[in-house]
C-alpha cells in the first residue's frame, strides 16, 4: 500500500518579486501569487487529495485556501511548517546581505548545518517539520491509496524532502530552489524486509509459470504477489521515494 505526499510552495509574494528575505515574516501573496495558487489547484484536481495541511503564515495559508476551494478539502494549520527563521536577515534584500556578509548566502545554500545570525539551519527546520509527517503516518489510516497536500515554503519543503528521503546532510543542497507554486512529490511504502512476507517466493512462482514449467497453483494460475501494507509496527519506518521535484 502506498501513501502519496504532495508539498507545494506558496505563490509569489512582493518580497519574492523584489528579492527580499522573508523567513518567518508574515507577508502576503501578490496578484501573480494568487494566480499561481489557482493554477496549482487545477493541476491537483485528479490527484486524490484527501487532506490539506498548511503553514500558518499568510502566504502559505492563503495559497492553501485557494487550492482547497478548488479541491473541496478543508485546510488545517500547523506552525511547525513555517519557513526557516532567517534571524537578522529577515526583511533584508539579497544585495544588502551580500554587502554586509560577502559569501554568507553561498555558504548558507551549500551547508545545511549553517544558519544566518540568530536564525535556523535547514537541519533544524527538518527536525521541527518532520514530526508533522510522522504524526500523519501514525494517525491517518485513510491516507492509504490517497494523497496528502502540504502547503509551505521553499526552505521547509526542501529540508523536509531531504529528511524524508534519508539523505546525508551533505546532500541537502542538491535539491534546486523550489519555485513559487511548484511542488515536491513523494510516495511512502512499507520498507522492504526480505523474509517478512512471501513476495520473493510468489515472484518465483510467477516466473516459473511464465516459463511454462507447470509450477503453478492448483487453479493453474500464478499466485498473486501480495503488496505489503502499513501496520502499527511498520508505519514508523516507511521508505520514502521521490516522484518529482519542482513540478508545476
Amino acid at each position: 500500500m502506498t501513501r502519496r505526499l504532495v508539498m507545494i510552495r506558496h505563490g509569489q509574494t512582493h518580497y519574492n518579486a523584489t528579492r527580499r528575505m522573508q523567513g518567518q515574516l508574515d507577508t502576503e501573496l501578490s496578484d501573480l501569487g494568487r494566480e499561481q495558487a489557482r493554477a496549482a489547484g487545477q493541476m491537483l484536481v485528479d490527484a486524490g487529495i484527501s487532506r490539506i495541511l498548511s503553514s500558518d503564515l499568510a502566504r502559505a495559508y492563503d495559497t492553501a485556501c485557494i487550492i482547497a476551494d478548488i479541491l473541496g478539502v478543508e485546510v488545517e494549520k500547523d506552525a511547525r511548517l513555517r519557513e526557516t527563521h532567517l534571524g537578522q536577515w529577515q526583511a533584508k534584500s539579497h544585495d544588502e546581505i551580500d554587502v554586509e556578509l560577502p559569501g554568507a548566502r553561498a555558504i548558507w545554500r551549500h551547508d545545511a548545518t549553517w544558519a544566518p545570525p540568530e536564525g535556523e539551519s535547514r537541519v533544524q527546520v527538518a527536525q521541527r517539520a518532520r514530526p508533522v509527517i510522522d504524526d500523519l503516518m501514525a494517525d491517518y489510516d485513510d491516507w492509504d491509496g490517497h494523497a496528502v497536500l502540504v502547503v509551505a515554503h521553499g526552505g521547509t519543503i526542501s529540508a523536509l524532502t531531504s529528511n524524508l528521503l534519508g539523505l546525508d546532510v551533505s546532500m541537502y543542497p542538491l535539491l534546486s530552489g523550489l519555485k513559487n507554486g511548484c511542488r515536491s512529490q513523494l510516495t511512502a511504502r512499507p520498507r522492504f524486509q526480505p523474509g517478512s512476507f512471501d513476495a520473493l517466493d510468489d515472484f518465483q512462482v510467477r516466473a516459473n509459470s511464465i516459463a511454462g514449467d507447470g509450477a503453478v497453483g492448483d487453479s493453474g494460475a500464478a499466485k498473486k504477489i501480495r503488496t505489503p501494507e502499513f501496520t502499527p509496527e511498520t508505519v514508523g519506518d516507511a521508505q520514502w521515494y521521490l516522484d518529482g521535484w519542482n513540478m508545476g
